[in-house]
């Protein structure tokens, strides 16, 4: 398990929405850049970035921003928004990008998502948010009338081997982190997945730890902004939990083992 703290860009400014709503919005930094540079001084080694604004549009909007990250910072990086053409992917990968994360293409366009992953494998990550267990598309404004376990098993037999799942209904909220959702979701993928959406503090990290096996990582946002977590605390949480599923310590009775899955 690794934190990736999250930088979502609107306007050119790092933000974060309540229930992916665009009208309500916090702004925490005029600089994304400068911002990124605090997480890496504070001890992360990735970040997570959402192009707000190419999510909503259907077109990347802030790559140079991205770009300017990357030249800023050895953070690796995690892109999503907008994402909906091999030659995006083809300028993130060569800014330096770590993954990029393809979200709203996994349904609106399933032959540029196949093609994608056959060419650039790796290096893309399947982003998969839900509202009741319904995928929402488009910046989260429309439901895809598709069931996010569904997608999951899908992208996997594409050949995904990362996949981010947000609980839109948590995210932005800190109302808590519920582990049996990331449970089901691994399971349906077949491999780890990253955590979003609703984390509040350690505590939260610290129970996705039960389950460390099906999490590769856990996205923080607010709650980094707003003090209720450190991204120190997040990080020492992470690899305490990493260390414990390499040591088999077992998860708690609680938490149940879920069925087998595999790391990429």
């Amino acid at each position: 398990m690794y934190l990736l703290p999250a930088i979502d860009i609107l306007g050119g400014k790092a933000v974060r929405l309540a229930k992916g709503d665009y009208n309500q919005v916090t702004v925490y930094n005029d600089d994304p850049a400068a911002q990124a540079q605090l997480f890496e001084d504070e001890g992360a080694t990735w970040l997570h970035v959402v192009d707000l604004d190419g999510a909503r549009s259907g077109e990347p909007e802030n790559i140079a921003i991205i770009e300017h990250i990357l030249a800023k910072t050895k953070l690796k990086v995690e892109v999503g928004g907008g994402i909906r053409s091999l030659d995006t992917i083809a300028r993130l990968a060569d800014a330096g990008v770590s993954r990029v994360v393809l979200g709203t293409s996994l349904v609106a366009d399933p032959a540029f998502a196949e093609a994608a992953v056959a060419q650039y494998g790796q290096l893309l990550t399947a982003g998969i948010d839900a509202k009741g267990g319904e995928v929402a598309v488009a910046g989260w404004r429309e439901g895809a009338g598709v069931a996010a376990e569904e997608l999951a098993r899908h992208v996997s037999e594409l050949g995904f081997c990362h996949l981010v799942y947000t609980d839109i209904a948590r995210d932005g909220m800190q109302t808590g982190i519920d582990p049996t959702a990331y449970v089901r979701m691994a399971e349906a993928f077949g491999h780890p997945v990253i955590a979003s959406g609703g984390v509040a503090g350690v505590a939260d990290i610290e129970r996705l730890g039960q389950v460390a096996a099906s999490i590769e990582g856990v996205i923080a946002g607010r709650a980094i902004y707003e003090g209720s977590l450190s991204v120190k605390e997040g990080v020492d949480a992470c690899e305490e939990a990493t260390r414990r599923a390499e040591a088999g310590v077992a998860a708690s009775a609680d938490w149940p083992s879920p069925a087998p899955i595999t790391p990429c």
